[in-house]
């Protein structure tokens, strides 16, 4: 877990340093003044895009003060504290709620602690997360559909590596969580309930008295 998380993080950070500094004609620099001011727009030059696959992705730069989907604006302590409690959650899983032969719940929990915090350090360094990942460009959406807000992109949305690797860690989570309830228990309810009684033990003593 500890060294998915470590590289998840690392890859994270230095993906947002790399879209920061090469897409655009000059390196963009984040004032976080500027930021909680509500001024990052100015701090992006315009149309900085690179198509990397034709409606499939580009490289779009995007400073995002909201959470998921952009949403929620200007909340940008309640989203560090939100953060932090998830990443105290997953260590309480990761020490709870798994066996030692877990690898890929571990895996998945690393996953998600290095995507929380790889967005924890952009909210609080600046004030905001750097995206950069924007999947089918152009494409619309099917029969004239449209997003709340009227966009008929079929995914308007400009994410990050970090937000990738939580949407990985959640997804592989769930299917632990079915497997679980499936048949296998944690390591927590088996050392609850100690050892199985053998069949010798439920059935009494058979020695002669």
């Amino acid at each position: 877990m500890l060294t998915v998380l470590i590289g998840g993080l690392a890859i994270d950070l230095w993906s947002k340093y790399w879209a920061f500094d090469t897409l655009a004609d000059r390196p963009v620099v984040i004032d976080k003044a500027m930021v909680l001011a509500g001024r990052h727009h100015e701090l992006i030059p315009p149309n900085v895009t690179r198509v990397i696959v034709p409606s499939l992705l580009e490289f779009k730069l995007v400073l995002n003060v909201g959470a998921v989907f952009g949403a929620g604006e200007g909340k940008r302590w309640l989203f560090i504290a939100v953060t932090i409690f998830a990443v105290f959650f997953g260590l309480f899983l990761f020490g709870y709620w798994t066996r030692a032969k877990d690898r890929l719940a571990h895996v998945a929990i690393g996953l998600l602690l290095a995507g929380g915090l790889g967005n924890l350090y952009d909210r609080w360094t600046y004030g905001c997360v750097r995206d950069f990942i924007h999947p089918f460009p152009g494409v619309h959406l099917p029969f004239g559909l449209r997003w709340p807000g009227g966009d008929v992109e079929l995914w308007p949305y400009v994410s990050n590596v970090a937000d990738k690797f939580l949407l990985i860690g959640i997804v592989i989570l769930l299917w632990h969580a079915w497997r679980i309830g499936d048949g296998d228990e944690p390591a927590s309810k088996q050392s609850a309930g100690g050892e199985k009684p053998s069949a010798l033990a439920k059935g009494g003593s058979t020695g002669g008295g």
